[in-house]
């Protein structure tokens, strides 16, 4: 774990928190995307404990996953209060302007068929459980692809 980094990945769900209340699933992929797109795009870490398995279902932070379990299908409240994450707020209005109208089963399918998740599920069944580590290099790669894709248009 990086000591220099000021943010941990529950500063992460609380930004996407202060937007709106949302359902856990949708928080966890929003929180994977803050992710994989910072490092694609400003080539750094966001945040502490910042790693996202490939579960079944989409990335999944087991951090995030503990701290709101319970709450299953009922929206996790909205919070007040935001921290100033100084140039990557870009990154977080970016990921938000882009996924914020898609449901969490939206976005889980929309992980199903991005590379960082496929390649961390190589070899296993559809619903076999994984505790694989999606893989920043595959994060980067695939999503800096996309974005000079998307410049190219």
């Amino acid at each position: 774990m990086n000591k220099n980094i000021q943010f941990d990945i529950m500063d992460v769900a609380d930004w996407f928190l202060n937007k709106c209340p949302v359902q856990h699933k949708r928080l966890q992929k929003l929180c994977y995307y803050a992710v994989a797109w910072h490092y694609a795009l400003l080539d750094r870490p966001l945040c502490r404990r910042d790693e996202f398995q490939a579960w079944v279902h989409g990335p999944v932070n087991s951090i995030l996953y503990s701290k709101y379990k319970n709450y299953v299908w009922t929206p996790i409240p909205q919070l007040f209060g935001k921290k100033d994450f100084g140039e990557s707020e870009d990154v977080f209005e970016l990921v938000w302007d882009t996924y914020k109208d898609l449901s969490g089963y939206d976005l889980e399918f929309l992980t199903h068929d991005e590379d960082p998740w496929i390649i961390a599920r190589e070899g296993l069944e559809e619903y076999e459980p994984s505790e694989n580590i999606i893989s920043i290099d595959d994060m980067k790669k695939f999503y800096r692809r996309v974005y000079e894709e998307a410049q190219n248009d």
